[in-house]
């Protein structure tokens, strides 16, 4: 019985636009969209002026029982032929036992009691039923469609059109039709149609759609753009480095549109619960119908045919099964408009059950950008170190010499700098004004005899020498996320354990950091293989039924993410591997985003365990009463739809 055959027809045109989605412009949506909702409506309200009339004329008019049957039958086949379709071809498929099939025989029942000597017919009821029952099955509908809509507010990143240059002149076309490397246009107020690098032109972008982060981020040429963002101020031209399919906007929509269907934990609960449930109610409604008359005579058999047939209307688990993917579905919904992309609603459950969360150093707690944070000269001036140094550092592609030349930018100041060797592992030479500057580690120091001395600082000590005279030494480190802190507390409070930290750096540079973060724990001086190693440590002693989350920037950290139970990647903004890799994605940089991540996971269970208890509490009582004959079929039928409609109300919750 799986989730596909609890739809109604009305819900069945969302999941048919919602293969459309890629193939066709938004706009043509809108009208679809509302289309399955008003052709419900319409179909209730002419049903029930039908069955308004139909028990007027049945009431003044004297006529056999037959006549009036056929006249119930018109307001019944208005509103419940879908249903009768669907509960068809669920036989069809040897899918029998599920809610439509339930409803069918419910009602076919009613219709037919009467027929019965002594029992007054029940056609009003046996209408009401389906009609009450379609009542419930719209109401999901409108919900299923707003929470798609709110994924679908991720739709509105994809572009409709790019302005492409071809032969001179600029043409509008479908952004599907761009091939690579051709320069497509965008002007202010465009979105941006697929990646590529800025030719010419600086602009800001608007991001939010990505990444949830408001501040506008500012381009120049030379600069990576993604698919998806707002161009606002400035005219760009882009070279085109990813076909539209490729782009980072199509990626993050197929990725969440397939989250919808990886199911979690408590949605296999319902499938299985309705795999066992289905057939001991159909078995229990069997026996409420033949065992009593039995043993008190068969000329009772028409009342308890009615009571079987009400406990099969009470026992549909419509409200369950519509209620928990809806709270998931808004889940993953309300993630995602905060720049947190969720693989699916299995790792929605797992993020509330996490105790431990591993932290990658680099890119993740730290900006993993390298930064001359102090400069301790011996015998010369500070600035005449740094020129040195970056002087000798000139061509280096290594990210230290990179920060060494952004601290001394002035590059063209007429020295000569020549013979330039590399000693692997120690250092740079060069010869610079005629004097020999070495600039590299103390092994580099040792080797042209210069008396260097270890630095109070953490972080990497660059030490140079002039022809074999220490010089002093220079201090590059990386600088911590300002929230990062905040995030290990929020984490904190959100019921995680333990917050450690892996790193590849010195033990000195990872106590440090963790220290100021306040972590629990870290290991430093790991190879990316020891990360996995240590991650498998770890899962192995958690406590039983908590999960180990990883985070990382998702670079080299592939392995890790996959090995993990969720792998959070972060800053994730047209990293590919990561985005692949990982079960949770954080579009921006801020680790405090996952936090809110675990926030939004936890209340999202905890809705849907609401609604497993709401269903199932009101489901056992109506029951009860139904087999002792208290209750009545509209009492059955309002127990159900009225469950279904509180569950989907519920469920909406966590789309906020």
């Amino acid at each position: 019985m799986e989730e596909h055959h609890h739809h109604s027809p009305a819900c069945h045109c969302h999941e048919h636009e919602h293969h459309h989605e890629h193939e066709h412009h938004h706009e043509h949506h809108h009208h679809e969209h509302e289309d399955g909702p008003r052709a419900a409506i319409i179909r209730i309200v002419v049903a029930t002026i039908l069955l308004i009339a139909a028990s007027l004329i049945t009431e003044h008019i004297a006529m056999p029982l037959w006549a009036q049957l056929l006249i119930f039958l018109v307001p019944y086949l208005t509103v419940g032929w879908d249903t009768l379709k669907e509960a068809a071809e669920g036989l069809s498929h040897g899918e029998a036992l599920d809610e439509h099939f339930l409803m069918s025989i419910a009602t076919f029942g009613a219709l037919g009691i009467g027929f019965f000597p002594g029992v007054e017919p029940q056609f009003a009821e046996g209408v009401f039923v389906m009609l009450f029952y379609q009542i419930g099955e719209l109401f999901e509908g409108i919900a299923e469609g707003r929470s798609r809509k709110s994924i679908a507010h991720l739709i509105n990143i994809r572009p409709d059109s790019a302005w492409v240059e071809r032969d001179g002149e600029i043409r509008k076309v479908n952004p599907e039709e761009v091939a690579l490397g051709e320069t497509v246009v965008i002007r202010p107020g465009d979105r941006v149609p697929m990646d590529g690098i800025i030719l010419e032109g600086s602009s800001s972008l608007d991001t939010v759609a990505l990444t949830g982060e408001s501040v506008p981020r500012s381009v120049h040429d030379g600069d990576e753009i993604f698919s998806g963002c707002l161009n606002l101020s400035g005219l760009l031209k882009v070279k085109v480095t990813k076909a539209f399919g490729e782009s980072t906007a199509s990626r993050i929509l197929e990725l969440v549109e397939d989250a919808a269907d990886k199911k979690a934990g408590s949605e296999r609960f319902i499938t299985r619960f309705a795999r066992v449930y289905t057939p001991i109610v159909v078995a229990g409604a069997v026996l409420l119908a033949l065992l009593p008359p039995l043993f008190l005579g068969w000329a009772t058999f028409p009342t308890w045919l009615y009571r079987a047939l009400m406990f099969l209307v009470v026992s549909c688990p419509c409200a369950l099964v519509i209620s928990i993917p809806l709270s998931f579905f808004g889940g993953i919904g309300g993630a995602s408009r905060r720049g947190i992309l969720v693989k699916g609603a299995n790792v929605l459950e797992q993020l509330a059950r996490t105790r431990t969360v591993v932290f990658d150093k680099t890119g993740t707690l730290t900006k993993g950008v390298f930064e001359v944070t102090a400069v301790h000269p011996e015998k010369i001036a500070e600035r005449e170190l740094l020129h040195l140094a970056a002087h000798v550092e000139r061509f280096s592609t290594h990210p230290i010499a990179a920060s060494l030349r952004a601290a001394y930018p002035e590059e063209s100041d007429h020295c000569s700098v020549a013979d330039i060797t590399e000693i692997a592992g120690h250092g740079i030479e060069a010869t610079v004004n005629g004097a020999r500057i070495s600039v590299g580690n103390g092994k580099l120091m040792d080797r042209v005899g210069a008396a260097w001395h270890p630095c109070h600082k953490t972080g990497t000590i660059i030490h140079v020498a002039i022809d074999g005279e220490y010089a002093g030494h220079i201090v590059i480190s990386d600088r911590i996320k300002e929230d990062a802190a905040e995030a290990v507390a929020a984490l904190r409070k959100a019921g995680v354990s333990q917050t450690l930290m892996l790193t590849g750096d010195a033990e000195e540079i990872g106590k440090e950091v963790a220290a100021e973060i306040g972590l629990d724990g870290y290991r430093a001086g790991l190879l990316p293989q020891d990360k996995v190693t240590e991650v498998e440590r770890l899962l192995a002693e958690k406590p039983a039924g908590s999960a180990l989350a990883f985070v990382g920037d998702g670079i080299n950290d592939a392995p890790v993410l996959t090995r993990a139970d969720i792998g959070v990647a972060m800053g994730a903004l047209g990293s590919d591997a990561a985005i692949e890799a990982a079960d949770l994605v954080l579009m921006d940089d801020k680790p405090s985003k996952l936090a809110m991540a675990v926030r939004i996971a936890r209340r999202t269970l905890r809705i849907a365990r609401e609604n497993i208890w709401l269903a199932i509490g009101i489901k056992l009582a109506v029951l009860g009463l139904a087999s002792v004959g208290i209750a009545t079929m509209w009492l059955a039928v309002f127990a159900d739809v009225g469950v279904t409609v509180l569950a989907v109300l519920n469920a909406m919750r966590a789309l906020r």
